[in-house]
């Protein structure tokens, strides 16, 4: 009873860390990864249900879980592999600070240069 509640713990503990990842990121890779640990920490809770109450039923539904995370990892690492590095990556508060500074300051200086004025 006592490993099993542990088990348990370390499991839901881990499946709340992999949600944070998720959430978080920051890249697209990231999150597949922590997708995946959640699947497997999906079979590893059905795997230890089944082992608590002497079932051989859900024999099935593991192989389906673990089929889903094979192919979903496959698919995931195959668009990863033909996707650009940055493409499509959730930029941070301070990159798109700095890139609206820095469009703001070639905006000034093409304004500046319509004018007739020298920008520096």
């Amino acid at each position: 009873m006592i490993v099993v509640a542990v088990s348990g713990l370390l499991l839901v503990i881990g499946a709340v860390l992999a949600v944070l990842r998720v959430e978080r990121g920051p890249s697209m890779l990231d999150r597949a990864v922590a997708l995946d640990i959640i699947t497997s920490i999906l079979v590893i809770g059905v795997a230890l249900e089944a082992a608590w109450s002497r079932r051989l039923d859900t024999m099935p539904i593991l192989a389906a879980l673990a089929l889903v995370g094979f192919i979903s990892s496959v698919t995931v690492s195959r668009y990863a592999a033909i996707e650009p590095e940055d493409e499509g990556r959730i930029r941070t508060a301070e990159e798109i600070a700095a890139e609206d500074a820095e469009r703001h300051a070639l905006e000034e200086e093409a304004a500046a240069r319509e004018a007739g004025e020298d920008p520096l």
